[in-house]
Parts: C-alpha cells; structure tokens; sequence
C-alpha cells in the first residue's frame, strides 16, 4: 500500500464497527458442500502457502523487478493447469486464467509483488538481507508492505479454485501485479492497458496489514485515498556560509515553504468534504556546512478524497512555494503528477460479499470501517473498469502489544502467518459466490 502512515492504517482497521445489511442487499447463493470442500482445501494447502510467503519475504523486489517473484507464481500456475500469461504489460506482470465447467461470469482477483527500500528489523528467521541502492542511497529491501503475504495467498486461492474447476460457472482471472508502490504509473495501468480486464464482471482485492489477527474490515464507496505526488525544485545562489547577504539561501526558502505548505490542509479545503494530506518525504540540498548551496530539491505526497480538494492542494501547493522563492529573490519550479486515485467500492459488491466475509470470518470479526485509509491504492483502476471490492485483513501476531505497534512500511512491521489461511479461504469463497450468485450487473 503506497504510502501508508502507520496512524491512518491503524484508523482504518481499529475505528470500525459491525456492519448492517443494507435494505435491499442481495444474499449470496451459499453451496455448504461446497464452502466445506473450500475450508477443506485451505486447510490442506496452509504449510505450503506459508513457505511460498517465507520465500517472497526473503526475496524480496523492488518494483517492476519482480522477475523471481513472477516465474515462481508462473510455475505453480502453469502446474495447476491454468492458463499462465507473463511479462503482461511489459513489465513482470503475471496473469492466470481458469475456465470453469460451466458458463458464467468472469471474476478477477488481484494481488501485488512487489516490496520497499527499507532495512527489516524483525528478527525471523526468514528475514530479508537484500540490499540495493534507491535514490542514491543503500538500502535493504523489504515487504515492509505485506505483499509477499497477498502473493502467497492468491497462489493459494489459485490452487483451491483450481481443484472445483468442474463445478465453477464461469472463468476466474488471476491478476499477479508488479509495481503498485510505483506511483503514479504503478503496475495496474500497464495490465489494463493490454486487456487484462477485458471481459471481467467483477473484482476482489485484499491488504494485510496491523490489527487483532484474523479480523476482516471494509467499506462500501472510497476505502482509500487519491494519491498525487510533487517534487519542487528551489533554486538560489550560491555563496560562502559566512556572507549570507551575498547569496541567496534556498535552504531557508525551502524551510518556510515546508511550514507554509502545512497550512493547505488546515486552512484551504473544506474537510467536511473528506480528510486530506500533504506530506514532504525527503528534503535536500547542500555539501558542506560553510557553502550555501544553490538549489534544494524535496519530494512529497498529497493524499485526498474530494476531488476538489485534489485540485485545490495541487495549486496551492505551486502558489505558495513560488511566491516565497520570489519573496526571497529565488525561483521555485513546482511538479504535480496526478497519481493512483481513490479506490471506490461499489455498493452492490459491497452489500452483498460483505455477508460472504461475515460467514468464513474467524472469531476477530468481520467489521464496517467508519472511514476509508489515507493510503493510496492502484487497485483504484481496477476497480475503475469492473466493480470492486476492496477488504483489510489484520495480520499483527497475537502475542504483540496493539498499541503502539509498528505499521506497514516501517522496518517493524510484520505479519503472522495465521492469517495466511483466511485470507485464503476469503478469496476463494468470493470467487466461487460471485460466480454462483451470476455476479453484479456491470456499470455501462
């Protein structure tokens, strides 16, 4: 999940409250000899879903760099009889088609590969020791995120699909897709772009991440944030460190535009309109402590709901940094790039598989989060092409303190393979009910 603040993670699966059925909401078609050949399958499956994760988290790639990840997932594909698509999109895109027994809808599940440039810090014994170097600067390399977790259960939901085929109505896709902390292109819009969800009636989506093991969260509408990124440029003069009247300092203007920028949230959008965000991620500039330097550059993430309010921040946030660079006598060049948008559900998706998560729910439970999460999510374009249905799964181990604990992205972060099974057994009742059930009606 790109981005994400460990606050925001923990609102959105800890702030949460028993959902109610909506008026109307339809009821899934419920086969109980099939949901036991299900549960009876995950159960089967759960050592070797667990050793896939162990080996994604020690090896972990960065970013449209997932070609060990992707030919694993290939092969276990290729050797359960599905039809196996690689290099989809033109980046280590992997796709998996099952053809049911019967004719039917097209059903799409989606998890992402890749993982982050952080150093682990958890002591296990599958811990990742990759480095790289990332912006100039080395680095470990890490499912800080928890997509090695969402990749070994959708391999695990492919193996259990795989063995009802002859009683599937319809066809299942398998979407392995490469790149989505790679904002803003991210690895979906490649995928889509060469067809993936041509044809797909429907799609499901899932990201683990802290909060009671087991628990299950959602929400109908946007579950997760727009996500925009902007780099500026400051540009001064150069000069020596003990004549500041000779120069002009771009780290001082840098300064007093990372306060000012502050303020877009606070006093430039209306946030009855939803919450928004704007954060600066990296700042530098400068060699030595007794040379002003001539320019600073700093990169940072701008997180909203309101599409107002994404217009909004993005021109204030050039206003503000150029007019305190000319106020100084420096130049400020502003970049916005427009970037994964917000993930939406959709209501009749949401209305009737969240009843499917309440059923094969563990004992943690099954609960409507009051607010989406400020992370961004490239799900988002999915979702944009079929309707979907975005859910949390809480992995934090039960032997860890909730309070306090570390979310994704940190080095801290980890997930407990318990809950591999659940998320198992969630994808794959999903599936096989929206294609029982005869899926929802596409949007026009």
């Amino acid at each position: 999940m790109s981005r994400t603040t460990t606050a925001h993670m923990k609102s959105l699966l800890f702030a949460t409250l028993v959902a109610v059925l909506p008026l109307g909401a339809q009821q899934p078609v419920t086969d109980a000899a099939l949901q036991a050949e299900i549960d009876k399958r995950t159960a089967a499956i759960a050592d070797k879903v667990t050793a896939w994760r162990h080996d994604i988290h020690q090896h972990p790639e960065l970013g449209y760099q997932e070609k060990r990840t992707a030919a694993l997932v290939a092969a276990h594909l290729r050797a359960l009889g599905i039809e196996v698509q690689e290099n989809v999109g033109g980046i280590p895109g992997v796709v998996g088609i099952l053809k049911g027994g019967k004719p039917g809808p097209t059903v799409a599940l989606r998890a992402d590969m890749d993982a982050l440039p952080v150093t682990e810090q958890v002591d296990v014994p599958y811990k990742s020791m990759v480095r790289t170097v990332y912006n100039g600067v080395e680095t470990g390399v890490m499912h800080a995120c928890g997509h090695d977790m969402h990749t070994a259960m959708l391999m695990g939901t492919a193996e259990v699909l795989a063995g009802l085929r002859a009683r599937l109505p319809g066809t299942v896709k398998f979407l392995f897709q490469p790149a989505e902390e790679v904002p803003p292109r991210g690895g979906a819009q490649p995928m889509i772009d060469a067809g993936v969800m041509t044809g797909v009636d429907g799609v499901f989506g899932l990201h683990v991440g802290p909060g009671p093991l087991g628990a299950m969260s959602y929400r109908s509408g946007s579950i997760s944030a727009a996500a925009d990124t902007w780099k500026i440029i400051v540009r001064g003069r150069q000069g020596h460190g003990a004549f500041p009247s000779a120069a002009v300092d771009p780290i001082v203007v840098s300064a007093e535009i990372v306060s000012a920028i502050q303020t877009i949230v606070s006093r430039s959008l209306d946030l009855t309109a939803g919450p928004a965000v704007v954060t600066v991620g990296a700042i530098h500039g400068g060699l030595r402590e007794n040379i002003i330097p001539d320019s600073v550059w700093m990169i940072g993430t701008i997180r909203t709901f309101d599409p107002k309010a994404r217009e909004t921040v993005a021109k204030r946030l050039a206003q503000l940094a150029q007019k305190i660079a000319e106020a100084h006598g420096a130049t400020a060049v502003v970049d916005v790039v427009p970037g994964y948008g917000s993930t939406i559900n959709n209501t009749a998706m949401v209305s009737t598989f969240s009843q499917t998560l309440k059923r094969v729910g563990t004992s943690a439970g099954v609960f409507e989060s009051k607010a989406g999460s400020m992370a961004g999510e490239d799900f988002s374009r999915f979702a944009e092409k079929a309707p979907g249905f975005f859910f949390n799964l809480s992995v934090t181990p039960a032997n860890v303190e909730l309070f306090g604990v570390a979310g994704n992205h940190s080095p801290l972060f980890q997930g407990d393979d318990k809950a591999l099974p659940v998320g198992v057994r969630a994808m794959s009742t999903l599936a096989v009910e929206f294609l029982v059930s005869g899926g929802i009606p596409r949007v026009p």
